[in-house]
């Protein structure tokens, strides 16, 4: 049977467009809000991360609870879900009662809290990310002081142009310091797409669920270092690697990295950044 064929949720709970009534939650600009309320689709994305019945699973931004159903109902152990807008907690804690110790919410910023405190070790994080947050969570996670990291993977949705930066290879123009600093320490990959009418309501973009797998074992390099180098190269990225990195060695530190200096940002490997992040 496809994903797409596959019925609805028959987690007992009432559809989520009642659930949104009830409650009165209609989304938000201001919180970059847009409920995806296709439970075959939060389904979707819950398999896509993988087993879920041995670990904590992490969700910022739930919302109604349209994926937080999901994850519940495909087995996670415990979802920790992380929600800032109170008019969400009624159908939040509708849902908890249902899986009696199994949802633990959260109230507050997903910015101001500490995830790893929250959750065992291994957990996996499972999020529709709001927009206007969603890149400095990113950032967040990909920037842990210790690595490996307390999760074992992140699936995780994105406006369709922040995915295929985040999934950009070398030469394309997507290709900048989110793929760079995303592909240093994770295999990434571009799960499946989602229209914009899936979402209520619609955004004027696409979106697309990425797969994250962190490196056990990355290049090791400082990420103070590698970040200087990327927002360098990047910053005039139309311009050779001799003069964007001018402030940094130029045609010295390229020569000592054995890169060619008339090379451009878009050019380089992943490998080639931190290479030149390790001679600073």
């Amino acid at each position: 049977m496809s994903e797409e064929s596959r019925p609805l949720s028959t987690d007992g709970l009432p559809p989520l467009r009642e659930v949104i009534h009830r409650y009165e939650i209609a989304a938000r600009k201001s919180l970059g809000q847009n409920f995806l309320l296709d439970l075959n689709l939060t389904g979707k994305i819950a398999r896509a991360a993988g087993p879920l019945t041995d670990c904590d699973v992490l969700e910022v931004g739930p919302g109604p609870g349209g994926l937080t159903r999901a994850l519940l109902s495909e087995g996670a152990r415990r979802v920790v879900a992380i929600e800032r807008d109170e008019r969400c907690i009624g159908a939040l804690e509708q849902i908890s009662e249902r899986y009696p110790d199994r949802l633990k919410i959260v109230r507050g910023d997903a910015l101001q809290i500490n995830h790893a405190e929250l959750l065992e070790p291994g957990a996996r994080i499972v999020a529709n990310l709001p927009y206007n947050i969603g890149t400095l969570l990113l950032t967040r996670w990909l920037c842990a002081e210790s690595w490996p990291p307390f999760y074992r993977s992140m699936t995780l949705m994105f406006q369709k142009e922040v995915a295929e930066r985040i999934c950009a290879a070398p030469g394309a123009g997507q290709y900048g310091r989110l793929s760079v600093l995303a592909q240093w320490r994770c295999d990434v990959s571009i799960a499946f797409d989602l229209p914009a009418r899936a979402f209520t309501p619609p955004p004027k973009v696409n979106s697309a669920v990425v797969s994250f797998l962190p490196r056990l074992e990355p290049v090791k390099c400082e990420l103070a270092k590698l970040e200087r180098i990327t927002a360098a190269a990047f910053g005039q990225r139309r311009k050779m690697l001799r003069a964007s990195l001018k402030s940094l060695g130029g045609e010295k530190l390229l020569e000592a990295a054995g890169i060619e200096p008339t090379l451009r940002a878009e050019n380089l490997e992943v490998t080639h950044f931190v290479r030149l992040a390790n001679l600073l």
